[in-house]
């Protein structure tokens, strides 16, 4: 009986250390916010967006989250986001996986939708999957789990005009029209280089990648031969790629390196594609050493703080009003899956309630950009569409004819870069 006793002792306790042991730390989003995050300088209003009511439960969500949730960039955003889903959703409550993408060493022998699974087991109703990386995961996890709501961030899977579409009831498509916000980005690079040449650092190749930097692109040649009135041949636009997001040294190229191969060889200015801040890292060093340097940061509002002097500006997503209309659906039971990919509000583009993207102007822009910048939002305001022929490819077929605009789906699905862009358009 002693005996018996012992061993079941002995395998009560090898379970409470197994239990223990198995699994990433998932992070509850605490009542204060850690003091190394920065949140919108604009607060968000008192939350009003779902009542409290007698049989509403408090929704607990997950976030997998390709980066740190500091990072001053593409996961920091949808930090916030989460943040702000907590303000304006009585009692919601986030829980959250950071680093999570291919190959990380954080999960080793664990897939993403197995993340997403540990996430549920902590109570998670509605799964957000953050980065591309992530879409078959994604898929994988929304189809395996039908009662869980998913909603996937750049992705296309349930886009029925798209060119991949699989139908699941349970999954919501969310992106903002970055393109629009790369358009203003690449005009302010145009108007304010000195040498004509613009560098692009750019992360990973695929669809979303080439049409974001081909919009700077055409951005920057509008605004040169438009505002300026210069020959478009006298503006060199070139993107070179990193390898991902962000940089995994022995796997991505360094972007450190990258931008001051940029700044070294004549590029003033230089662009970021990726979730860090690089760029403008390298442009102040640069700048502080006696040259003309700017840079264009990426993704995260408050960016231009860390180097304001070489800031042209910063064009970044905001998931708020977007993600939570589609939560409020969750609560109240309107969800219906779909495929959202919203322009800005042309009224505010900095509106954190409204706009799905917009445009913090640097320091680094002069009065005049900055007033010619302000003419050129207007226009894209009132209507300009610079996805309108002539455009060819990079290979120099023809794009679009003359005057003809461009499809969703041919914007979405852009396969090389653009006539008039130095790099490469696929992967080598």
């Amino acid at each position: 009986m002693r005996n018996k006793l012992f061993q079941i002792t002995l395998l009560a306790m090898a379970l409470v250390m197994l239990a223990t042991a198995c699994g990433p730390q998932v992070t509850t989003q605490p009542t204060a916010i850690p003091p190394n995050t920065a949140v919108p300088p604009t607060a968000p209003p008192p939350p009003t967006a779902v009542p409290p009511t007698a049989t509403t439960e408090p929704l607990t969500f997950g976030i997998l989250m390709v980066g740190p949730h500091n990072d001053q960039g593409w996961s920091n955003a949808h930090y916030d986001a989460g943040l702000y889903l907590e303000q304006k959703i009585p009692g919601a409550k986030m829980l959250y996986l950071e680093n999570v993408y291919s190959g990380s060493p954080n999960y080793p022998g664990t897939t993403t939708s197995q993340l997403a699974e540990q996430l549920v087991g902590q109570g998670a109703k509605l799964i957000i999957f953050n980065s591309d990386d992530m879409k078959d995961e994604a898929t994988k996890f929304a189809q395996a789990h039908p009662d869980i709501k998913v909603i996937m961030a750049s992705g296309d899977q349930v886009w029925k005009d798209g060119e991949a579409y699989i139908p699941m009831d349970n999954m919501v498509n969310i992106f903002g029209r970055m393109e629009d916000m790369k358009h203003v980005a690449g005009c302010a690079a145009a108007l304010t280089t000195k040498t004509g040449k613009i560098g692009y650092l750019g992360p990973l190749i695929n669809d979303e990648t080439r049409r974001l930097a081909s919009s700077a692109y055409l951005g920057a040649k509008y605004c040169w031969t438009n505002i300026l009135n210069k020959n478009a041949a006298d503006l060199q636009f070139k993107v070179t790629w990193i390898g991902f997001w962000f940089n995994i040294p022995g796997f991505t190229s360094d972007p450190t390196q990258v931008a001051d191969d940029f700044f070294n060889s004549g590029f003033d200015v230089v662009m970021s594609g990726i979730d860090t801040t690089e760029a403008l890292v390298e442009a102040k060093k640069m700048h502080d050493a006696g040259k003309q340097t700017w840079a264009v940061s990426y993704d995260y509002r408050t960016n231009c703080s860390g180097a304001p002097d070489v800031c042209l500006g910063v064009p970044y997503f905001n998931w708020n009003p977007d993600y939570l209309a589609t939560v409020k659906t969750a609560i109240d039971g309107t969800w219906k899956s779909s495929f959202i990919w919203s322009a800005p509000d042309w009224t505010n583009i900095n509106n954190i309630d409204t706009s799905s993207a917009g445009f913090v102007k640097g320091e680094g822009l002069s009065t005049e950009a900055s007033t010619q910048l302000d003419g050129f939002i207007s226009q894209l305001a009132g209507g300009l569409n610079l996805w309108t022929g002539p455009i060819n490819l990079q290979d120099g077929s023809v794009y679009l004819a003359d005057g003809v605009v461009a499809t969703p789906q041919q914007v979405w699905y852009l396969h090389q870069l653009l006539e008039g862009m130095i790099g490469q358009s696929v992967s080598q």
